[in-house]
C-alpha cells in the first residue's frame, strides 16, 4: 500500500515495502538478540533478490505476516491461505538458516547531540 508517514512526510507515491527479524545467535558461551532490517532479511533467510521480490509480492496483498520460530512441535499450517506463512515457517527450521554466520558490526559515525 501507500506509505503512511506522516512526520515528516513520506514522498513516496507508491508502496514502501519494510521488513525485520529478530535473530537469535549463540557462540556456546551466550546469546544475542539480533535485529535484522529490509534486504538483511533477505540474507539472513538466504533468499536471492528473485526469492525476496517473490515473498514481498506475497505480502503485499496481506500487508504483514510475523513468523514465531518457537512453536509447539507438531502444529503446523492448517489452512491453505497460510502458503506464505508454512513456508516461511519451514525456511526458518532449515538448515540453511541454522547455520554458522558471521556479523561484522561498525560504529555509526553520524554525529550525536548527546548532553
Amino acid at each position: 500500500g501507500r506509505c503512511t508517514r506522516h512526520n515528516p512526510p513520506c514522498p513516496s507515491q507508491i508502496g514502501v515495502r519494510q521488513a525485520s527479524a529478530r535473530v537469535l545467535v549463540e557462540d556456546g558461551t551466550g546469546e544475542a538478540v539480533v535485529l535484522c532490517r529490509n534486504e538483511h532479511v533477505a540474507a539472513v533467510l538466504g533468499l536471492s533478490l528473485l526469492e525476496w521480490e517473490a515473498v514481498q509480492n506475497c505480502l503485499q496483498s496481506r500487508g504483514s505476516v510475523c513468523i514465531q520460530h518457537r512453536e509447539a512441535p507438531g502444529t503446523g499450517c492448517l489452512e491453505e491461505h497460510e502458503d506464505l506463512a508454512c513456508y516461511l515457517r519451514s525456511l526458518c527450521r532449515s538448515p540453511l538458516i541454522c547455520r554458522p554466520i558471521l556479523l561484522d558490526f561498525s560504529l555509526d559515525r553520524k554525529p550525536s547531540k548527546i548532553l
